[in-house]
């Protein structure tokens, strides 16, 4: 009798055991974001938020680099193939990215999401012609593209890796 008894108790601990584990993995399912990667592989972690991102840009001068990485939502994708996109700061400025050595594109359906990049953040002077090429694969009207006659310094990034958020 106490031989049954044992093993009755042993098969409820196990059985409890079971059921604990398969919520916890529930949870956590739940719990997780859902992104899709693009480029190198990386991860959410130790992102700077737009703000943080805002201040380290208003600290560099012409020419500065820093590796980072940091959320930001994305403004506009090139609609030609996705060979660059501009991300919204939280100071209103924005930031355009352009991807190492083209080896990735951006979906060109991806405005207004929020995304994960992973590179060098720097500060850049893009001349008129580059400007005005960046208008048109905006497919931004010819007077917009005229419009366009001097020099812009912008903050830019060159991204190794994307983490898109679905």
């Amino acid at each position: 009798m106490k031989l049954i008894f044992r093993l009755l108790i042993v098969a409820l601990v196990v059985i409890s055991c079971k059921n604990e584990a398969k919520k916890n993995t529930e949870a956590s399912a739940e719990d997780e974001i859902a992104f899709t990667s693009v480029g190198l592989a990386i991860t959410e972690d130790q992102a700077l938020l737009t703000s943080k991102a805002a201040e380290q840009y208003k600290t560099m001068a012409l020419g500065d680099t820093i590796p980072t990485k940091m959320t930001a939502k994305v403004v506009e994708v090139c609609q030609a193939k996705g060979c660059w996109m501009t991300l919204s700061l939280e100071d209103g400025n924005e930031v355009m990215v352009k991807f190492k050595d083209y080896g990735f594109f951006m979906p060109k359906d991806i405005a207004g999401k929020e995304v994960i990049v992973n590179g060098i953040a720097f500060v850049n002077e893009v001349p008129v012609d580059e400007q005005q090429h960046y208008a048109e694969d905006a497919g931004k009207s010819k007077e917009d593209i005229a419009a366009i006659t001097t020099p812009k310094k912008t903050y830019s990034f060159e991204a190794d890796g994307v983490l898109i958020k679905q």
